[in-house]
C-alpha cells in the first residue's frame, strides 16, 4: 500500500469513491469539502429491497482513535434521512482499541445503529474482491458488460433491400467479425457558490452526463449518434463472455480500456471547469464595478456515477461475384449506428444516392450513370463488365460476347426498317431535324 502513502486526504476520498463503486455500491458520491460534517462519501445498498445509505469517513493517516469514529456517529446521528443509515470509516492504516471499544458500545446500545471499521488490510481485501489494484495509485476500469451485437444478417440484408435487380436469397456469403470497444459514460454534479463582500454573485447547480471513447488517448466524447445509441441500449447489456452473442461472428476482439477511473474522472472536471467558467460583473459596497472570474473548483464538481461498457462494432463483408461488399456498424441490438457503408454506393463513382441496380452478370453495384439495359436479355448490366458494339451508329451492351454474337446473327437478318430502330434517338432526332426545316421553308 506504499503508493497511497503519496495521496493527499482528498486524492485518497476520490480514489475510494472508485473502489466503493467498483465494489458494488450504487449513488457513490464525494461530498463537497466546505461542510461535509464528517460526511466524506454518501453512498447506498439495497438489503432485502430496501434502500439503506451508508456515510463515509476517509482517514489517511497510520492510525485512527476514537475521537474520530465518534464524530462520524455524530454525523450519522444527524444525517437528514428517513430510511436506515449506518457509518462507515475507512483507513490506509489502523485502529486503536479505543475506537474498537467505541463501536461494540455503540451497538450494544440496541438503537439499530452500526458502524463499520475498514483498516488497510480489509480495504486491500475489498479491492481485490473489485478487481482492483490499489498500489499502483490508479483503479483500473473492469467491464464484462456490453451492448448486444444482435444478428448480422439483418442490416446487411437491409442495405441490399434497396438494390433494385437483387435476389435477397443471393446473400449467402456473409462473414461478420466483432471488435468490443470501451466506451464510458460518467454522470456528474456541479455545485459551486461564488461570493464577494457584496454576497452571492454566481452559483452553478447542474447535472451533466459525458460519454467517452474508452480507448482515446486523451479522452474523447463520442459522437452524437453513437452517444444516442449508447443511451438507448445501455439497458441491453449482456455479459461479453456469452458465446451466444458472438457464436455468428468469425472473429471477436476486445480492446481494452486505455486509462484510469481517475483519468476519466479527471478528465471530466476539467471539461465542466471549462464549461462553468464564467465572468461577473458586479459593483462593490464602495459603488465601483468589478469583474470576478468565477470557476468551479476541484471539490466543487463530484462524479456520481462511473459506467464503462463495450460497444460491439461488426464488420461484414458479402462477397457477390466478382465484388466484395462491406457494411461496418456500431450496434445495439436491433439499433445500429453506421460507421462505413460499402453497399449503398456505386462501385465505379461513389455515387450513394438511390438508383442503384445490381449487375447480376459481375456482380456489381451501379448508379444510373454506369447501369445500361442488356440488348439480348433485356436485364440491366454495367458499363465496365459489358461487351459493346455499336448498331446503327448506337452503342449497344451485352453480358458477353456470345451474346454479341448472338445479336449480331440476328441483326443481319433484320430488314432495313427493324434495323434502322436499333437507334431510336437518331430516328427522333432527324424528325426534329426536318420538321424545322420544313417550318422554315413554309
Amino acid at each position: 500500500m506504499t503508493i497511497l502513502d503519496d495521496l493527499s486526504g482528498l486524492q485518497f476520498e476520490a480514489l475510494m469513491v472508485d473502489v466503493f463503486r467498483n465494489y458494488g455500491y450504487e449513488n457513490v458520491q464525494q461530498t463537497p469539502k466546505t461542510g461535509d460534517e464528517g460526511r466524506d462519501i454518501l453512498m447506498s445498498e439495497s438489503i432485502n429491497g430496501y434502500r439503506h445509505d451508508i456515510v463515509v469517513e476517509c482517514k489517511h493517516m497510520d492510525q485512527v482513535g476514537r475521537e474520530i469514529v465518534q464524530k462520524l456517529h455524530s454525523a450519522v446521528i444527524t444525517y437528514e434521512n428517513t430510511g436506515p443509515t449506518r457509518g462507515m470509516v475507512v483507513t490506509t492504516g489502523t485502529f486503536t482499541a479505543q475506537a474498537q471499544e467505541y463501536v461494540e458500545k455503540v451497538q450494544e446500545n440496541g438503537d439499530g445503529l452500526e458502524i463499520e471499521l475498514v483498516d488497510g488490510n480489509t480495504l486491500r481485501n475489498i479491492a481485490d474482491e473489485a478487481g482492483l489494484d490499489l498500489r499502483n495509485g490508479k483503479v483500473e476500469l473492469i467491464c464484462d458488460q456490453t451492448l448486444p451485437p444482435g444478428n448480422v444478417a439483418t442490416p446487411v440484408t437491409e442495405q441490399f433491400e434497396a438494390i433494385s435487380n437483387i435476389d435477397i436469397d443471393d446473400l449467402s456469403q456473409i462473414e461478420s467479425t466483432v471488435q468490443f470497444r470501451p466506451v464510458v459514460s460518467i454522470e456528474a454534479r456541479t455545485d459551486a457558490q461564488f461570493e464577494t463582500s457584496v454576497g452571492v454573485i454566481h452559483r452553478v447547480n447542474e447535472r451533466d452526463i459525458l460519454q467517452l471513447h474508452g480507448d482515446h488517448t486523451p479522452p474523447q466524447p463520442l459522437d452524437n449518434s453513437l452517444g444516442q445509441l449508447l443511451s438507448d441500449g445501455a439497458h441491453r447489456t449482456v455479459e461479453i463472455a456469452d458465446r451466444e452473442k458472438t457464436e455468428t461472428f468469425v472473429d471477436t476482439t476486445v480492446t481494452r480500456f486505455r486509462h484510469a477511473e481517475s483519468d476519466f474522472e479527471e478528465w471530466v472536471v476539467e471539461r465542466l471547469q471549462e464549461k462553468y467558467t464564467i465572468t461577473v460583473e458586479y459593483t462593490g459596497d464602495n459603488n465601483v464595478d468589478y469583474e470576478k472570474e468565477c470557476v468551479p473548483s476541484d471539490s466543487d464538481i463530484s462524479i456520481t456515477d462511473l459506467t464503462p461498457m463495450y460497444v460491439p462494432r461488426v464488420r461484414s463483408e458479402t462477397r457477390l461475384n466478382e465484388h466484395v461488399y462491406t457494411l461496418k456498424y456500431d450496434a445495439a441490438g436491433p439499433d445500429r449506428h453506421i460507421v462505413d457503408n460499402g453497399i449503398a454506393q456505386c462501385v465505379h463513382c461513389g455515387w450513394s444516392w438511390t438508383p442503384l441496380t445490381y449487375c447480376e452478370n459481375c456482380g456489381s453495384i451501379n448508379c444510373w450513370r454506369h447501369t445500361r439495359t442488356e440488348r439480348v436479355e433485356g436485364e440491366p448490366v454495367c458499363t465496365d463488365c459489358a461487351v459493346t458494339e455499336r448498331f446503327a451508329l448506337r452503342k449497344r451492351y451485352f453480358y458477353d460476347e456470345e451474346n454479341r454474337d448472338t445479336f449480331r446473327k440476328e441483326y443481319e437478318q433484320f430488314p432495313l426498317y427493324q434495323k434502322v430502330i436499333e437507334n431510336k434517338p437518331l430516328i427522333a432526332g432527324s424528325m426534329v431535324v426536318v420538321m424545322i426545316v420544313l417550318i422554315i421553308v413554309l
